[in-house]
Protein backbone atom coordinates (compact mmCIF):
# COMPACT_ATOMS: atom_id res chain seq x y z
CA UNK A 1 0.00 0.00 0.00
CA UNK A 2 1.09 3.72 -0.35
CA UNK A 3 0.13 4.61 3.12
CA UNK A 4 1.60 8.18 2.32
CA UNK A 5 -0.08 9.30 -0.32
CA UNK A 6 -3.78 11.21 -0.46
CA UNK A 7 -6.31 9.00 -1.93
CA UNK A 8 -8.59 11.85 -3.61
CA UNK A 9 -8.63 11.67 -7.04
CA UNK A 10 -8.85 15.24 -7.91
CA UNK A 11 -4.82 15.65 -6.63
CA UNK A 12 -2.09 16.60 -8.68
CA UNK A 13 1.58 17.15 -8.27
CA UNK A 14 4.54 18.06 -10.35
CA UNK A 15 5.84 21.47 -12.26
CA UNK A 16 2.78 23.30 -14.00
CA UNK A 17 4.51 24.85 -16.92
CA UNK A 18 2.13 27.52 -19.33
CA UNK A 19 1.85 26.33 -22.70
CA UNK A 20 3.97 29.13 -24.02
CA UNK A 21 7.38 28.12 -22.22
CA UNK A 22 6.93 24.51 -23.22
CA UNK A 23 9.47 22.68 -25.95
CA UNK A 24 7.95 21.64 -28.96
CA UNK A 25 7.33 17.67 -28.80
CA UNK A 26 6.51 15.39 -31.74
CA UNK A 27 4.78 12.69 -31.18
CA UNK A 28 0.99 11.34 -29.99
CA UNK A 29 0.14 12.15 -26.68
CA UNK A 30 -3.35 10.20 -26.83
CA UNK A 31 -4.31 7.14 -29.03
CA UNK A 32 -7.10 4.82 -28.72
CA UNK A 33 -9.72 5.96 -26.25
CA UNK A 34 -8.82 5.32 -22.35
CA UNK A 35 -11.55 2.61 -21.31
CA UNK A 36 -13.11 2.65 -18.09
CA UNK A 37 -10.50 0.89 -15.35
CA UNK A 38 -7.74 2.88 -17.17
CA UNK A 39 -9.47 5.72 -16.60
CA UNK A 40 -9.52 5.51 -12.99
CA UNK A 41 -6.14 4.31 -12.71
CA UNK A 42 -5.43 7.96 -14.53
CA UNK A 43 -7.20 9.77 -12.20
CA UNK A 44 -7.37 7.87 -8.68
CA UNK A 45 -3.88 6.15 -8.93
CA UNK A 46 -1.61 8.55 -11.00
CA UNK A 47 -1.98 11.05 -8.34
CA UNK A 48 -0.34 8.72 -5.51
CA UNK A 49 2.83 7.86 -7.90
CA UNK A 50 2.83 10.74 -9.58
CA UNK A 51 6.64 12.49 -9.84
CA UNK A 52 7.65 15.82 -7.53
CA UNK A 53 10.48 17.69 -6.86
CA UNK A 54 12.13 16.64 -4.76
CA UNK A 55 11.28 12.91 -5.44
CA UNK A 56 10.06 10.48 -2.49
CA UNK A 57 9.49 6.88 -2.85
CA UNK A 58 7.78 4.75 -0.54
CA UNK A 59 11.47 3.07 0.23
CA UNK A 60 15.04 3.99 0.54
CA UNK A 61 16.18 3.28 -2.95
CA UNK A 62 20.15 2.67 -3.05
CA UNK A 63 19.82 4.06 -6.78
CA UNK A 64 17.64 6.16 -8.70
CA UNK A 65 17.53 5.24 -12.18
CA UNK A 66 15.47 6.91 -15.51
CA UNK A 67 13.37 5.63 -18.40
CA UNK A 68 12.70 7.83 -20.89
CA UNK A 69 9.77 7.28 -23.17
CA UNK A 70 8.81 4.00 -21.22
CA UNK A 71 6.19 2.76 -23.99
CA UNK A 72 3.22 0.74 -22.29
CA UNK A 73 5.60 -0.11 -19.27
CA UNK A 74 6.44 -3.41 -19.41
CA UNK A 75 10.46 -2.52 -19.07
CA UNK A 76 9.55 -0.14 -16.80
CA UNK A 77 7.01 -2.60 -14.53
CA UNK A 78 9.48 -5.29 -14.75
CA UNK A 79 12.75 -3.87 -13.94
CA UNK A 80 11.03 -2.65 -10.70
CA UNK A 81 9.37 -5.57 -9.70
CA UNK A 82 12.82 -7.21 -9.70
CA UNK A 83 14.61 -4.45 -8.49
CA UNK A 84 12.54 -3.35 -5.47
CA UNK A 85 15.72 -1.77 -3.98
CA UNK A 86 16.06 0.89 -6.33
CA UNK A 87 14.02 3.82 -7.08
CA UNK A 88 12.38 4.32 -10.58
CA UNK A 89 11.37 7.61 -12.26
CA UNK A 90 9.31 6.78 -15.88
CA UNK A 91 9.11 9.70 -18.54
CA UNK A 92 5.92 9.26 -20.86
CA UNK A 93 3.71 11.75 -22.52
CA UNK A 94 1.58 8.95 -24.35
CA UNK A 95 -1.78 8.50 -22.07
CA UNK A 96 -2.44 5.15 -23.15
CA UNK A 97 1.39 3.71 -22.37
CA UNK A 98 0.95 5.84 -18.72
CA UNK A 99 -2.49 3.89 -17.89
CA UNK A 100 -0.69 0.57 -18.86
CA UNK A 101 1.76 0.71 -16.41
CA UNK A 102 -0.63 1.42 -13.77
CA UNK A 103 -2.15 -1.57 -14.92
CA UNK A 104 0.64 -3.41 -14.64
CA UNK A 105 2.05 -2.12 -11.05
CA UNK A 106 -2.11 -2.25 -9.85
CA UNK A 107 -3.27 -5.55 -11.28
CA UNK A 108 -6.52 -4.12 -12.35
CA UNK A 109 -7.03 -4.58 -15.65
CA UNK A 110 -10.31 -3.14 -18.19
CA UNK A 111 -13.59 -5.47 -16.06
CA UNK A 112 -11.84 -5.48 -13.08
CA UNK A 113 -13.59 -4.29 -9.97
CA UNK A 114 -12.50 -1.51 -8.71
CA UNK A 115 -11.30 -1.22 -4.98
CA UNK A 116 -12.51 1.49 -2.77
CA UNK A 117 -8.21 2.08 -2.37
CA UNK A 118 -6.57 1.21 -5.25
CA UNK A 119 -3.31 -0.10 -4.49
CA UNK A 120 0.22 -1.90 -6.17
CA UNK A 121 -0.20 -5.54 -6.01
CA UNK A 122 0.99 -7.51 -3.09
CA UNK A 123 4.58 -8.54 -4.43
CA UNK A 124 5.44 -5.27 -5.10
CA UNK A 125 7.07 -2.14 -3.16
CA UNK A 126 6.46 1.82 -3.65
CA UNK A 127 8.98 2.32 -6.33
CA UNK A 128 8.02 4.28 -9.10
CA UNK A 129 6.90 7.36 -9.49
CA UNK A 130 5.64 8.74 -12.79
CA UNK A 131 6.18 12.01 -15.31
CA UNK A 132 3.39 12.16 -17.64
CA UNK A 133 4.76 14.81 -20.19
CA UNK A 134 7.83 15.90 -22.12
CA UNK A 135 11.33 14.78 -20.36
CA UNK A 136 12.83 17.75 -20.73
CA UNK A 137 10.25 19.54 -18.31
CA UNK A 138 11.64 16.93 -15.82
CA UNK A 139 15.30 17.90 -16.30
CA UNK A 140 15.45 20.94 -14.78
CA UNK A 141 14.14 19.01 -11.77
CA UNK A 142 16.59 16.10 -11.14
CA UNK A 143 19.62 17.41 -9.69
CA UNK A 144 23.47 16.90 -10.80
CA UNK A 145 24.58 13.33 -10.47
CA UNK A 146 21.90 11.97 -8.83
CA UNK A 147 21.26 8.34 -11.34
CA UNK A 148 22.65 5.65 -11.84
CA UNK A 149 21.21 4.33 -14.86
CA UNK A 150 19.01 6.11 -17.86
CA UNK A 151 17.07 4.30 -20.67
CA UNK A 152 15.80 5.10 -23.93
CA UNK A 153 14.81 2.28 -25.49
CA UNK A 154 13.08 2.02 -28.73
CA UNK A 155 12.87 5.99 -29.27
CA UNK A 156 11.19 7.39 -32.64
CA UNK A 157 13.85 6.67 -35.18
CA UNK A 158 12.41 9.82 -37.68
CA UNK A 159 14.07 8.08 -40.19
CA UNK A 160 13.99 10.70 -43.12
CA UNK A 161 16.98 13.47 -43.05
CA UNK A 162 15.15 15.99 -42.64
CA UNK A 163 13.28 15.13 -39.36
CA UNK A 164 16.87 13.95 -37.81
CA UNK A 165 16.65 17.15 -35.29
CA UNK A 166 13.84 15.29 -33.75
CA UNK A 167 15.79 12.35 -32.85
CA UNK A 168 15.97 12.31 -28.43
CA UNK A 169 19.49 11.31 -28.64
CA UNK A 170 21.10 14.89 -29.57
CA UNK A 171 23.75 16.90 -28.12
CA UNK A 172 21.37 19.04 -26.17
CA UNK A 173 19.94 15.95 -24.36
CA UNK A 174 22.91 14.01 -24.31
CA UNK A 175 24.45 17.54 -21.72
CA UNK A 176 21.29 17.09 -19.48
CA UNK A 177 21.35 12.97 -19.12
CA UNK A 178 25.06 13.53 -18.22
CA UNK A 179 24.51 15.86 -15.44
CA UNK A 180 22.29 14.09 -13.64
CA UNK A 181 23.73 10.62 -14.18
CA UNK A 182 26.76 10.06 -11.34
CA UNK A 183 30.27 9.33 -12.52
CA UNK A 184 30.25 5.85 -13.75
CA UNK A 185 26.62 5.73 -14.14
CA UNK A 186 25.38 4.10 -17.67
CA UNK A 187 23.21 5.14 -20.69
CA UNK A 188 21.38 2.54 -22.52
CA UNK A 189 19.87 3.01 -25.72
CA UNK A 190 18.12 0.10 -27.56
CA UNK A 191 16.93 0.54 -31.59
CA UNK A 192 16.09 -2.22 -33.96
CA UNK A 193 16.32 0.78 -36.63
CA UNK A 194 19.32 0.87 -38.92
CA UNK A 195 19.35 4.51 -39.44
CA UNK A 196 19.06 5.29 -35.29
CA UNK A 197 21.58 2.46 -34.66
CA UNK A 198 24.19 4.88 -36.57
CA UNK A 199 23.05 8.33 -35.57
CA UNK A 200 23.28 6.98 -31.57
CA UNK A 201 26.94 5.48 -32.27
CA UNK A 202 28.09 8.77 -33.68
CA UNK A 203 26.58 11.58 -31.35
CA UNK A 204 27.51 9.22 -28.23
CA UNK A 205 31.47 8.26 -30.06
CA UNK A 206 31.70 12.08 -30.29
CA UNK A 207 30.25 13.24 -26.95
CA UNK A 208 33.45 13.46 -24.30
CA UNK A 209 31.36 12.47 -21.49
CA UNK A 210 30.61 8.81 -22.25
CA UNK A 211 32.79 5.99 -22.93
CA UNK A 212 31.13 2.72 -24.85
CA UNK A 213 31.60 -0.34 -22.61
CA UNK A 214 31.24 -2.70 -25.53
CA UNK A 215 34.46 -4.85 -25.99
CA UNK A 216 33.03 -7.75 -28.74
CA UNK A 217 29.95 -7.22 -30.66
CA UNK A 218 28.23 -9.80 -28.78
CA UNK A 219 28.35 -7.20 -25.84
CA UNK A 220 25.75 -4.89 -28.27
CA UNK A 221 23.97 -7.60 -29.98
CA UNK A 222 22.75 -9.30 -26.98
CA UNK A 223 20.54 -8.86 -24.62
CA UNK A 224 21.92 -7.54 -21.24
CA UNK A 225 21.54 -9.37 -18.40
CA UNK A 226 18.90 -7.50 -16.50
CA UNK A 227 16.71 -7.14 -19.41
CA UNK A 228 13.04 -7.23 -19.64
CA UNK A 229 11.43 -7.31 -22.78
CA UNK A 230 9.58 -4.51 -24.24
CA UNK A 231 5.95 -4.98 -26.02
CA UNK A 232 7.41 -2.82 -29.22
CA UNK A 233 10.97 -5.32 -29.18
CA UNK A 234 8.44 -8.53 -29.25
CA UNK A 235 6.45 -7.26 -32.51
CA UNK A 236 10.23 -6.28 -33.74
CA UNK A 237 11.69 -9.85 -33.05
CA UNK A 238 8.05 -11.52 -35.17
CA UNK A 239 8.48 -9.02 -38.23
CA UNK A 240 12.31 -10.14 -38.43
CA UNK A 241 14.08 -6.73 -37.23
CA UNK A 242 16.85 -7.33 -34.51
CA UNK A 243 17.95 -4.91 -31.87
CA UNK A 244 21.10 -4.01 -30.47
CA UNK A 245 21.76 -2.58 -27.36
CA UNK A 246 24.21 0.24 -26.41
CA UNK A 247 25.60 0.76 -23.08
CA UNK A 248 27.24 4.19 -22.29
CA UNK A 249 29.28 4.57 -19.49
CA UNK A 250 29.01 8.43 -18.01
CA UNK A 251 33.51 8.95 -17.50
CA UNK A 252 33.95 12.31 -16.19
Amino acid sequence: MLAKHNNHCGEHNGVETSAGSKPKFYGRRKGRKVRKAKTSLLECFLPKVKFASPVKFGIEPKDIYLEIGFGDGQHLAGQALKKPEIGFIGAEVFQNGVANLLSLITGIKEGSNLPENITLTTDRVDNIRVWDDDVRLLFAQIPDNSISKVFVLFPDPWPKKRHADRRFINPDNLKEISRILKIGGILRVATDHKVYKGWTLRQLNAFPDFEWTAKTSDDWRKEPSDWVKTKYQQKAIREGRRAVFLDYKKIK
